[in-house]
Formats: structure tokens, sequence, C-alpha cells
């Protein structure tokens, strides 16, 4: 069936409708400030075929990337036929899936006139799933508990162990079991809708529908990617090591031929003994972000999108671990997959990449412990840095980048635990300096709370983070952001562990500022003079890194002393 622009056009939207509406359900159901605030989950719905057909606008994507490539697998790992109206599975292995047990992912077959006709899944970030919540595990047996592929609805009936069991294995069951149910029915919402399409417009199935969507986004992929020169475009980094802990090479080449990339990482350091691991899917879900975003930002994300870019990783290195590495914390090498390639394909597209980000990787708070009332809390805080700068725009402040998320508000925060939030703001001088500037750090200060409300224990803090040693560099010219740091009572705090707070500890999270982009001194004077009114850069900041003189209490611009350190007439 063939399907003409306009009517094309219309169907593509409403799928996409289809899957927000399933997004927006989570944002109304789910227990946890992680999924409800923050949005650490990923909707998505495929063919019948399992490729990827559409997913959340507001996704996330290292799982929308993972799950592209891990559901299209697990579907196919079984006959079509043997699925049953009213199935439900879940799961979260790490290596079919999103790469740490937090992912858990529940997926669904979409029956039409008796048949599957399509999937849809979700994947939520259970900021809960036991284990022992620290970065520097050895062995994913102690990040919680593995669920491989199980059905939790068999033919519409709940299996009430398989979710017994889960509730058993974490601190705050009550919280987890409605995760869960939120995620039943997100996957309902969308199912419900496809149907509802397919018999507005008579179509018997998706994948004739999904075939013309699926080949014009390869078609409209591979066309940008013939847009950039053939060759190679390595890059050596460098992603330190937490603690006292060795740094990680990652060696990373991408090799553009006509409209098909390779990205190789032979040369990566090897898996280590902490909970930094990445898995593949992983790993490919930031490297096609990379290119994707560099290439052509507005192309449509599905499987088509996805077939030009090919990767390998040696089986065993840190971007392609294997089992049972600890993988918790993957983010903290994971998350660097995009700034590498960009550092390559800056040798190609030096327009089309940003310096790095202060964001990379996201800085993940996980507390817990017990309220004044005996109960156990839990509760995972993100935090952006600022965002680098690119040749056109200086860098946002407080992003969360290369993954995705949101705020989790003060208010939810300190009423869900026992702690205070004492201050939240940005940091001057933190952005890099640049022709384009990058994006301010800020600084988020907690207290452990006394009185009335004191927590009953100890309250335990891991820190999932980076940035502490090698600051987000700059490029073409640009300087480093500033790097971040992590306080306890103003002494500097170890993140590779748990750090355990008494009533009245106060913690400090400072998130590194953003890379700056082409020379400071090209920066334009006014650009600098607005910096300093909104306080982004101080007085002494635009004199040293701008080389622009500016009276801190009127705002004025020494046109001749600025001249002079410019070395130019202004």
């Amino acid at each position: 069936m063939k399907f003409d622009p306009i009517t094309l056009e219309i169907l593509w939207q409403r799928l996409i409708s289809i899957v927000d509406e399933a997004d927006a359900s989570v944002a109304r159901t789910a227990f946890s400030s992680l999924l409800r605030d923050a949005h650490d989950y990923t909707c998505m719905f495929t063919d019948s075929r399992g490729q990827e057909l559409v997913q959340g606008t507001f996704c996330t994507p290292g799982q929308a990337g993972a799950m592209a490539i891990g559901v299209k697998k697990i579907i196919n790992s079984m006959p079509l036929d043997s699925y049953n109206e009213g199935d439900v599975f879940i799961m979260n292995d790490p290596w079919k899936l999103a790469g740490h047990l937090n992912d858990v992912c529940v997926m669904s077959p979409i029956f039409y006139k008796g048949k599957p006709v399509a999937f849809t899944a979700c994947v939520f970030h259970h900021s809960d799933i036991g284990g022992r919540v620290s970065s520097d595990n050895r062995e994913v047996f102690e990040e919680g508990i593995f669920l491989p592929v199980t059905k939790l609805y068999d033919a519409g009936k709940l299996n009430e162990d398989v979710l017994n069991m889960i509730c058993w294995n974490v601190r705050t069951p009550e919280e987890v079991r409605g995760d869960i149910r939120s995620q039943v029915a997100a996957n309902h919402v969308c199912g419900e809708k496809v149907i509802e399409m397919l018999q507005d417009e008579k179509l018997d199935n998706l994948d004739d529908l999904a075939d013309e969507i699926i080949n014009r986004t390869e078609k409209a992929m591979r066309e940008a990617i013939q847009k950039i020169p053939d060759g190679r475009y390595d890059y050596k980094g460098i992603i330190e090591g937490a603690g006292n802990r060795q740094d990680i090479d990652i060696n990373v080449s991408v090799e553009v031929k006509d409209s098909d990339i390779l990205v190789d990482f032979a040369g990566t350091s090897d898996q280590v003994e902490w909970g930094v691991n990445v898995v593949y899917n992983f790993t490919y879900a930031y490297v096609f972000m990379a290119i994707k975003s560099a290439f052509d930002p507005e192309i449509p994300i599905n499987e088509g999108a996805i077939r030009p870019i090919k990767m390998v990783a040696p089986e065993g290195s840190i971007v392609n671990c294997t089992f049972p590495a600890a993988v918790a914390a993957r983010m903290q090498v994971g998350h660097f997959m995009t700034e590498m390639v960009f550092n390559a394909l800056s040798q190609a597209t030096p327009n089309n990449i940003i310096a790095g980000s202060g964001g990379t990787p996201a800085q993940a708070n996980i507390m817990y412990g017990k309220n004044h009332e005996g109960k156990k809390w839990h509760v995972m805080i993100i935090r952006g840095g600022g965002l680098g700068a690119s040749h056109k725009a200086d860098g946002h402040h407080c992003a969360i980048f290369p993954a995705n998320g949101a705020n989790t508000p003060v208010e939810i925060l300190e009423s869900d635990t026992p702690i205070i939030v004492e201050s939240r703001e940005l940091v001057p001088d933190t952005g890099g300096p640049g022709k384009q500037r990058g994006g301010i750090g800020r600084r988020m200060t907690i207290r452990v709370q006394d009185g009335e409300f004191a927590p009953q224990q100890k309250t335990a803090i891991a820190v999932q983070a980076g940035r502490f040693v090698y600051p987000p560099e700059g490029v073409f010219g640009g300087k480093p952001g500033a790097k971040a740091k992590y306080l306890k009572n103003k002494d500097n705090a170890d993140p590779s562990g748990l750090t355990f707070c008494d009533i009245g500890d106060n913690i400090s999270f400072h998130s590194a500022g953003g890379g700056g982009y082409g020379n400071p001194f090209e920066r334009d004077i006014e650009d600098v003079r607005q910096d300093v009114i909104y306080e982004y850069v101080t007085a002494e900041g635009a004199k040293d890194d701008y080389g622009v003189v500016i009276d801190p209490d009127t705002f004025k611009v020494d046109q001749d002393a600025t001249a002079k350190l410019r070395g130019s007439v202004v």
C-alpha cells in the first residue's frame, strides 16, 4: 500500500501524538518524582517486525537508542504466533536493553483483528531497584534485582508472584508497584490509540505505513551523511576515574564513506571492576545521538535513521562490557560517547558540533534512609551543568546533555524526604570563555533536616557524576568550563562510593560549566557587558577572560582599556 505525501504526513503526526499521549499518562500516574517530575522514562512502539516506528517527543536518548536495538531482538526471539492478546512482559537485563538494572522495560503486543500488528514498550528508570546503591560495586549481582524477559500478565491475567517478588527486593515497594502499574497503563493507552487509528484509516496493520516512513527516513539520513566529506576522523579522549581509580581511555574512529558511517572503538580501555561499564546498546545510543544531531536533527527517529550507522567495539571493553560487569553508573562513561564522536567529527563538520558540556555526564544523586516516622525513603535527583557552546550560540545553563531530563522541584524533594534545600544558584565565571560562551554551572546545597523531621538513621548519598578532575573542554580556541565539586560541610568529599550524613550536615553539589567555542577575545563586547549585568560573568572575569574592562557599578565599558587589552582599536 502506498501513501501520498499529505496523507503520510497526517498519519506520521498521528503516530507521534499516540506515543506522546502514552507519555503524558505517565506524568499523571507515576508515583516517583524521578518519573513524574524529572521525566526519566521513554515510550515507543514498533511495527509487527519489531522495527522502531516512533518514540516519544520528550524521551531519553540513552533509553530510546538502546530500546530500538533491544526491543527488536526481544520481539523477534519468539515466534509472532506465540504472543497472546493481553500479554505484558517485564525485564531489566542490562545487556538486552538500556544498560543497567534501574531501567525496567514493560513491553506489550498490540492485537488487531486477532493478530499482533505492533508492539509498545516503555522503559522507566526506577530509582529503587534494591541492591547496594553505590557506583563502587564490583559486579551486577550487587546492584539489585535482575529480571530476565518475564510475563507480568499472561493473556490479561496478572502474575502476582512476579510483582510480589520485585516488591520484596526493593526499599520502597509501594512506589515501585505504582510505577510498574503506570508503565502498564502507558502501554494500554498506546495500544488503544493504535487500534483506533487502524480502524479510522481502514488499515489491517502498520507494516506498509512503517515501510514508507522508515524507507523515507533512511533516504533522508543518507542524504545528510553524503554532505560530509568522506574520510576517517579519529579522537582519543580520557574520562577520569572516580576517587583514586585509573583514568579510562576512549579511542574512537568515525569513518564516513558515501552514505554510510562506521564508528570503531578499537583500543579503548577494558571493562573495570566498578560500576561505570557500558553495554553495547547504550554506547550505540549515544553514538547515534551524536551523528543524528550533527547531520540533521530534524529527521524523524526510527529504524530508518539507524540503518546507515554501524558501530564496532571490542567485547570486554568498557564500551561493550560482558556479564557480570557492574553497570549501575554506566552514564559516567556512556554519556561521554556523544562528546567523543563530536570531537572526532569536528575535523569534518566544525559548525555542527558543540564544545564539552558540564551536564556530561548527568549529575545523579541517589539518597535514601528512614524518616522520623521510621518509614524508608529513597529518591534520585538529576542535575545538569552548562551546555557547551556552538559556533553560533552560547551554551544553555543547567542542561542535562546528551541525556534528557527535567528538574525535580525543591518543594517535591523536601516533601518526599527529610532533606532541606539551602540554596540553588548559578555560579558566575563557570562557563568556558569563548567567542560563544559555555553555559553556566550551578551549585545546589542541601541539609539533612533536624528537629521534628530529623531522620531516624544516617542519610546515605550515592553520587554518579564526573568532571571533578577534567573540566569540559572548549573547542577552536574556546576555554574549558569550571570543574565540578562535591563537598560535605565545605570539605571535598569522595564521589566514588557512599557518603553517610548526620543530622545538620550540609552537602554541596557543584555542576561543571560548559566549554567555550572560539577565541574569547573575539566575543562581542556588548555580549560580554550583558553577561556582567546578568551576573553570568564578573567584572574581573570579563577583563581576564575576554579582555573587556567594565565598571562593576555602572556597567560602562572602558573602550580605551579594552582596546589595549584586546590589541586592536575598538
